[in-house]
């Protein structure tokens, strides 16, 4: 059975506070939870990036990284992220997460780097440790792959999210979004959310 992202944002983990849950969402990508250094993964550049094509509104549907914990899928659910490119060919990214009555948002800035489809992150007053983020691939009105590695001393964050224009994705690109997981060395207790527990490869292979 081919798992299915939720439409809902979802709620905070019952006793925690929405401040203190936003705050745990903001820093787990640069958390360090004690794992050896990784190498950094190698993939296939793409050809093109058209970021005007790119803007708008996404939905991130998967999220898998190496950093998370088991007690972090409580409060990491489906959100919304908007992509705006600016006059200095930049790209402003805002997101906002649903948490009961109240929306908690946060926002950073994708600068080109040299290759089409990568770039430098940029968090808006912060000082956090050096940030790659490339688009491994997209159709620019379905779906986007991302693959974020964040440097933090001798070790390398990896983080894998999937990106739908709407809440429903073809089981295939779910197939896609988990080998590209599982090929930068992630493991299907890193699957944060959609649950791909009973997940299986695609007869064609990853």
């Amino acid at each position: 059975m081919r798992p299915r992202p939720s439409p809902s944002l979802g709620a905070t983990a019952a006793g925690m506070n929405p401040r203190a849950a936003l705050w745990l969402l903001l820093v787990l990508p640069t958390a360090v939870q004690g794992q050896t250094p990784s190498p950094l993964p190698t993939f296939t550049p793409m050809k093109s990036f058209h970021r005007d094509q790119f803007q708008g509104e996404w939905f991130v549907l998967g999220l898998a990284g190496s950093n998370y914990r088991k007690e972090d899928k409580a409060l990491l659910k489906p959100y919304i992220t908007t992509v705006v490119a600016d006059d200095k060919g930049q790209l402003q990214v805002s997101s906002a997460m649903k948490r009961g009555k109240r929306c908690d948002t946060w926002s950073y800035v994708m600068i080109p780097a040299e290759q089409p489809g990568q770039f430098t992150i940029e968090h808006k007053g912060s000082t956090a440790d050096q940030e790659d983020m490339r688009v491994i691939d997209t159709d620019y009105t379905k779906f986007a792959l991302m693959l974020s590695l964040r440097r933090t001393g001798s070790r390398t964050v990896i983080r894998v999210s999937l990106l739908g224009r709407n809440w429903n994705l073809p089981s295939r690109t779910l197939d896609r979004f988990a080998c590209l997981a599982l090929s930068q060395g992630l493991k299907k207790k890193d699957f944060m959310f959609p649950d791909m527990t009973d997940w299986l490869p695609h007869p064609d292979g990853c």
